[in-house]
């Protein structure tokens, strides 16, 4: 549990950072900290002399306490090397170590340094991971939204960064409510294909399994109807299965459930991504439902997950290590001051067929 003046320093802090103290605007009196806070005025003064001894705070004998400029400098000792910031949902798996080798191969051939963090997903974290590269000071940043289809209450930090002019670019999403040049899958056509794969194999009953709080779940949706209305086929509620970050724990537990209830309606399901895929086809295993005999499976991502399970998986392309490449090279040349950089780049999915999918009999 944190101390309370470790609360009163992390509070200041986030409103320094993010833009709700400014620089040389005077912060609120030790009586109001007193107040706000409900602890004494030692912790106030002993929290106000961290902040200043972190260049955060600058005290005017009879004046009061006000934001410094130094925070924003202090981190400048880093080195004559331009640092990058990366800020990805995750690190160690699925697809993102590919795109975190892209990024740090191009960086690396300009000898710029990186710096990196990860959010799990989650905004608060998100809100660290931003604190901490404003604080560094960091020259440009490559970000993988949170929860990029919901309201993001960390807005804030990255209007920082526009006001302080650091570049930043976003990949796999963006958050809507910001004008951000990013790069991209086309998940739209990525699920697009997909389910008109299925059916141009004659299925008509394809089920989906989507993420809904990531903008590539929204789009893959998209996509999976898209398919659906040009084939003249009914979107049916009851044929998708959606989930969060959250309730991703109990995924197994509802695709069980889920594909229990609908074996004798469903021929194919359109996943989200690999990930789900393989998960499809355990549980698929343990319910006793031959895959692609009774159900075909299409992923997502051409993931090294797919690539290395025991069944091979029909996907569709994902640029990773190139989409890493591609993100950094542009940040790279924002800073060498090149002008009509692309603001928007779309990579196109390309299927890859595997052995999940299976061509129904014309009855």
């Amino acid at each position: 549990m944190k101390t309370k003046y470790q609360v009163i320093i992390d509070d200041i802090k986030s409103k320094i950072l993010s833009g709700d103290y400014s620089v040389g605007e005077q912060i609120p009196t030790e009586s109001a900290m007193q107040e706000k806070y409900n602890v004494s005025r030692h912790t106030v003064r002993k929290a106000i002399l961290e902040l200043s001894n972190e260049g955060f705070l600058r005290s005017e004998k009879g004046s009061g306490t006000y934001v410094s400029s130094q925070y924003q400098s202090k981190s400048g000792g880093h080195s004559n090397n331009k640092t990058i910031g990366v800020i990805t949902t995750y690190i160690s798996d699925y697809i993102f170590p590919s795109i975190i080798r892209g990024i740090e191969g191009r960086l690396n051939e300009d000898n710029y340094s990186l710096l990196l963090a990860s959010t799990n997903n989650d905004v608060e974290q998100e809100k660290k991971a931003l604190e901490m590269m404003l604080s560094f000071g960091v020259d440009g940043l490559i970000i993988e939204p949170t929860k990029s289809n919901l309201y993001n209450p960390n807005i804030a930090y990255y209007l920082s960064f526009k006001e302080q002019d650091v570049p930043f670019i976003m990949i796999n999403a963006y958050y809507e409510e910001l004008d951000v040049p990013f790069f991209c899958l086309d998940d739209v056509q990525s699920s697009y294909l997909a389910t008109k794969e299925l059916i141009s194999k004659g299925h008509t009953q394809i089920g989906l399994i989507a993420k809904m709080d990531d903008l590539q779940g929204k789009y893959r949706m998209k996509g999976y109807i898209k398919a659906l209305g040009e084939a003249k086929l009914r979107f049916q509620p009851e044929q998708v299965l959606s989930f969060n970050t959250e309730t991703k724990l109990d995924l197994y537990t509802n695709l069980k459930k889920f594909l229990d209830e609908t074996r004798d309606v469903l021929t194919a399901i359109v996943c989200y991504n690999d990930e789900v895929g393989l998960e499809v086809a355990n549980v698929c295993r343990q319910l006793d439902i031959s895959v692609p005999e009774k159900l075909s499976i299409i992923g997502q991502d051409n993931s090294y997950i797919a690539k290395n399970a025991n069944i091979k998986l029909t996907t569709l392309t994902h640029p990773q290590e190139q989409m890493g490449r591609d993100a950094a090279d542009w940040i790279i040349k924002k800073l060498q001051g090149k002008k009509d950089l692309p603001n928007q780049t779309y990579y196109q999915p390309v299927l890859i067929e595997g052995e999940t999918v299976k061509e129904l009999e014309v009855q």
